[in-house]
């Protein structure tokens, strides 16, 4: 009898340490006591509640990063009259495997909508990336989607995966979704590949044409800068040269005056002296030559003007 009443004992300490969880480092806890959510999750340390029965204590790994996988799966058991998963049509009505992974976290502070939402955060994640892979497949043509889909779609599954479940109160945050697939079926995998290496090409032979006429273009603006700048030198020596030449003009029509004010006959004498330097520098060239030999002792000298009448 005392046995029975110990070991009575022993099973209600036992059931009362039911209530008793060790929640870890990187967890939080909620407790539905009754089947109502307590407002309060218990952070990492010892919670004590009521026991089982009474309190149900689900502990959550919110420092962990989830993902689930959409899209294509190639090892995936499809029957022969159905589209394959994650085949999707394209604007211009061709088909593309395309296969993402999403990655997510449990928010700390909405802890309790997540252990709420329990196994049907995955599948609503799922059908939310599978709906924004669809319809950003079918607003483009297959080449934007083969040769920008992997880049592009990031950014657009993170946005608008968080927009459309945010209403369900999944208690998650989306972090990152990574493109892994972007390829034609298999059927047209060669020929879809053909027209991607020629597309490259063009690319290729494009910027390849554009660097050259660029390179042109810098050298025909070199050039035009250096004329530019032999002209304007031109100009400039040109416009020096005029300057000095009125300068020295200038002077010699003040010395000019300032002789013809002592000596009347000061331009005669000038042009005398200018013709005889002219004269010179015909003879010295071979142009023009002296006439005595061809006349008499007494005949003209081409270098000898008439004597002025009214002089000796």
């Amino acid at each position: 009898m005392r046995l029975l009443r110990w070991l009575g004992l022993l099973a209600l300490v036992l059931y009362l340490l039911t209530g008793v969880v060790q929640v870890r480092r990187g967890e939080r806890a909620v407790v539905r006591r009754f089947g109502r959510v307590l407002e309060h999750s218990p952070e990492p340390g010892l919670w004590v509640g009521l026991p089982w029965g009474m309190d149900r204590v689900d502990r959550v790994e919110v420092d962990t990063v989830r993902s689930v996988e959409v899209g294509y799966r190639p090892d995936a058991d499809t029957a022969e009259d159905t589209m394959p998963q994650g085949q999707l049509l394209t604007g211009d009505h061709n088909l593309v495997n395309v296969q993402a992974v999403l990655y997510y976290k449990v928010r700390p502070e909405e802890v309790a909508d997540f252990v709420v939402a329990g196994p049907n955060v995955p599948a609503l994640l799922e059908r939310a990336a599978e709906a924004t892979l669809a319809g950003w497949v079918a607003g483009q043509d297959v080449d934007e989607v083969l040769l920008r889909g992997k880049t592009a779609l990031r950014g657009e599954l993170i946005a608008r995966v968080r927009a459309l479940v945010e209403p369900y109160r999944l208690g998650v945050d989306v972090l990152d979704a990574r493109v892994a697939k972007v390829a034609p079926p298999d059927e047209v995998k060669d020929a879809f590949e053909g027209v991607t290496r020629a597309q490259m090409q063009i690319v290729t032979l494009r910027n390849r044409a554009e660097q050259e006429a660029a390179g042109r273009l810098r050298l025909a603006r070199a050039e035009r800068f250096r004329i530019e700048q032999a002209a304007l030198a031109y100009a400039h020596g040109k416009k020096v040269i005029a300057r000095q030449d009125a300068n020295r003009f200038l002077q010699r029509l003040d010395q000019y005056r300032k002789a013809k004010a002592l000596n009347p006959d000061y331009l005669r004498q000038v042009w005398q002296e200018e013709r005889a330097r002219l004269f010179a520098k015909l003879r010295e060239s071979g142009q023009i030559d002296l006439l005595d030999h061809h006349l008499s002792s007494g005949g003209l000298d081409v270098l000898t003007a008439p004597r002025m009448p009214g002089r000796r």
